[in-house]
């Protein structure tokens, strides 16, 4: 009888350890989906900082130029809605309304450039040079910024994806994240921003 008692403790002591142990897996992989979570909106955030800074040079650059080129209207009007659109998204939270709209912007930057190339007093003017040269040190750190929040939600999916960690994640209601990713292989390449 007294082993059979002992034997029942030992059982109870044993599920009791393991219980305990999952319990503190349980607390430390939320905790650690909550730390994962936050450095993705951290770096969310950090791109978000220079896309703004990004879509303000831009309206710079479209008053700069349209002031040369007032029969181009048509083009800086679509210009400044794409622009509009892309720093909506961007407040907003939605990567994928900011990477199709970074496409589009993609497009029409060259159409601009493209219209300023027409006009030799805006190539020489100061203010058009300094846009130009702030427009590219943005594009290089809106790379960068691109690259850690895409590696910071790779990171974070991985996490909520695997097994066991799965049913955490699901019991928090957490999903995967979307990458920042431009659409068209041609939006990859940065546009050119000097004239010949």
């Amino acid at each position: 009888m007294e082993s059979a008692t002992i034997a029942l403790l030992a059982g109870s002591s044993c599920f009791g350890i393991v219980l305990l142990i999952a319990l503190f897996w349980g607390i430390g992989l939320y905790n650690r989906i909550v730390r994962m979570e936050n450095r993705v909106e951290q770096s969310w955030s950090n791109v978000d900082v220079v896309l703004q800074q990004r879509y303000d040079q831009f309206t710079s650059l479209v008053e700069t130029v349209s002031g040369y080129a007032k029969h181009e209207k048509d083009l800086f009007m679509k210009f400044a809605d794409v622009r509009m659109a892309a720093s909506g998204a961007s407040k907003g939270g939605d990567i994928g309304g900011v990477s199709k709209n970074e496409a589009l912007l993609g497009q029409m930057l060259p159409k601009i450039y493209a219209v300023a190339e027409q006009y030799p007093d805006l190539k020489a003017n100061e203010s058009f040079l300094q846009l130009q040269d702030q427009i590219s040190e943005i594009e290089n750190i809106i790379s960068d910024r691109r690259e850690t929040y895409n590696a910071e939600v790779t990171s974070f999916n991985n996490l909520i994806e695997v097994f066991p960690n799965v049913i955490i994640a699901n019991w928090m209601g957490k999903s995967e994240m979307e990458l920042f990713v431009m659409d068209d292989l041609d939006q990859r390449k940065r546009p050119s921003l000097e004239f010949n």
